[in-house]
């Protein structure tokens, strides 16, 4: 009789690495960052060491390569198969996860890394926040208090974009977010032209939801090539938001122009409650209800533990 644990592993669509077992894929993958680079890249309250980029980003890095060179003979065998050289398209990485788990830092570091590999590619980032609805609409609509939610996001727009990304067009423009107004900013745009690699981050980017009507639907998730999951545990996550509150309460929420600069004068303990209750009643009910059931649907999943330090890779398989 198989093992309880191996048959298991059997029949997951996962391949589990521990962090030694990842870090032995990166195969002598020179590292291009410098803890002075890798600190501008990693997000407020969010911790990523060099031996994290070295152990876990840099086997990502070449396994991405592998896959992007794998997309482009694709492409020119079906271009010769055709006897046309129609437009290459870039491949398009998206990379989900909760509030404060560190998908900002995830993108910025893979970003960095697929730039400064051999390949010498152009790789974009954009966060679908400046696909939400401005808050003028949301107010509107009675869900402010829902932002970060699949309904607070401007989904036709949201795929229009990534549909003229995947059909070659450019160059295209996506609105910006600014969390300091906690708003889209009117008439600025991020221009995204003709990237070999796009790297797409936001709270529900492998949502499919459910699909009641009879005519074919699309989501943002039919337009990736590969998809990543930032994952950790939920009281973690909600620890880790508190922190990033009263650290936000110290620095960003004193601007005199911060939509939460009401916040910045409260006393710790105040602070600290209203975090528990904003993650209580918004974080928390987005993770279970739209983020978490997304998981698995992930070509890779990053595990982090309690003190933000990557610990587990799981891969699916082929």
């Amino acid at each position: 009789m198989i093992p309880k644990p191996e048959l298991e592993q059997r029949l997951s669509p996962y391949l589990s690495f521990s962090r030694a077992e990842w870090s032995a894929l990166r195969n002598g993958t020179p590292l291009p960052l410098s803890a002075d680079e890798l600190d501008s890249l990693v997000s407020l309250n969010d911790s990523v060491s060099i031996e994290d980029v070295a152990d876990i980003y840099l086997p990502l890095v070449r396994l991405l390569q592998l896959y992007y060179d794998n997309a482009t003979r694709l492409y020119q065998a079906t271009s010769t198969f055709f006897g046309s050289a129609t437009g290459r398209v870039p491949y398009v990485i998206g990379i989900a996860g909760s509030v404060a788990v560190g998908k900002s830092s995830t993108a910025r570091i893979l970003q960095a890394l697929l730039s400064r590999s051999p390949y010498h590619l152009k790789v974009d980032l954009i966060t679908t926040d400046g696909f939400l609805y401005p808050n003028r609409v949301l107010q509107e609509r009675g869900i402010m208090h829902r932002k970060g939610f699949p309904e607070s996001y401007d989904r036709r727009r949201l795929l229009k974009f990534m549909a003229d990304i995947k059909s070659g067009y450019g160059p295209v423009s996506a609105p910006v977010y600014s969390h300091l107004i906690y708003d889209i900013v009117p008439d600025q745009f991020q221009v995204v032209d003709h990237p070999d690699v796009l790297i797409v981050e936001g709270l529900n980017v492998l949502q499919r939801g459910m699909n009641t009507r009879r005519e074919p639907q699309l989501y943002v998730s039919d337009f990736f090539d590969f998809a990543i999951y930032v994952d950790a545990n939920e009281r973690d996550l909600e620890q880790w938001y508190i922190e990033r509150f009263l650290r936000l309460r110290q620095t960003a929420f004193r601007d005199p122009s911060s939509y939460f600069r009401r916040y910045a004068d409260l006393s710790e303990i105040e602070a600290i409650a209203t975090a528990q209750r904003i993650w209580r009643e918004i974080n928390y009910v987005n993770l279970k209800q739209n983020i978490e059931p997304t998981r698995w649907s992930a070509d890779l999943i990053l595990v982090k533990g309690p003190r933000h330090e990557l610990e587990r890779v799981y891969l699916r398989k082929l």
